[in-house]
């Protein structure tokens, strides 16, 4: 098993791994109806297995304590949307600042890596701030830890960087300087399959 902050280089799963994964999805897209109401996990598991790099992306959702879960369903273009589903933001994925140039920037007490960084090399995105409400709105996530997100480039450029969290009983999208992290704060992320 890697270090929660580390990214597997190698990209394939073996055919036990992709079933324990697709049982583990399957598990939970059962006990969360709500979250996708009206779709059918035999269609997402054929979308799956016929795209199996998103499988490896998704994986290290799991690996990292994300526990994603179909969210939804694209019309346009056929893709089911996952975010990450747990309940606070995910434990692998904390500690971390929010982008590359944040991180060089520090001089001392470097973190391990950034959440743009980590998401990348994961293959997904994170959530944006009409995701993350989406989110907010299918149950109360981040309760006690707070989830970096797409910051616009305006703000980025001064320094800044936008996180969200869930207290007393209202989401608030809010700032801090890009280059900080917190042991609370990680990030979320969205794949399309």
């Amino acid at each position: 098993m890697t270090k929660s902050s580390e990214i597997s280089n190698n990209k394939e799963l073996s055919p036990e791994q992709r079933e324990v994964l697709l049982n583990t999805l399957k598990a939970r897209f059962d006990k969360n109806i709500d979250r996708h109401k009206g779709l059918e996990w035999a269609n997402v598991q054929a979308k799956l297995e016929a795209n199996i790099e998103k499988l490896w992306s998704l994986h290290e959702m799991e690996h990292t304590g994300g526990e994603p879960d179909v969210v939804g369903f694209d019309n346009k273009t056929g893709e089911y949307i996952f975010y990450d589903c747990s309940a606070e933001s995910p434990k692998g994925r904390r500690s971390v600042c929010y982008d590359h140039e944040a991180l060089e920037s520090r001089k001392q007490h470097k973190p391990e890596n950034s959440a743009v960084g980590m998401a990348a090399a994961m293959g997904i995105e994170l959530l944006t701030e009409e995701q993350y409400r989406e989110l907010q709105r299918l149950g109360n996530f981040d309760m006690k830890t707070s989830s970096w997100i797409i910051t616009p480039a305006s703000i980025r450029k001064l320094g800044g960087a936008l996180f969200g969290d869930r207290r007393y009983d209202t989401v608030f999208i809010y700032h801090n300087g890009a280059e900080s992290y917190y042991a609370a704060r990680g990030f979320r992320g969205s794949l399309r399959v």
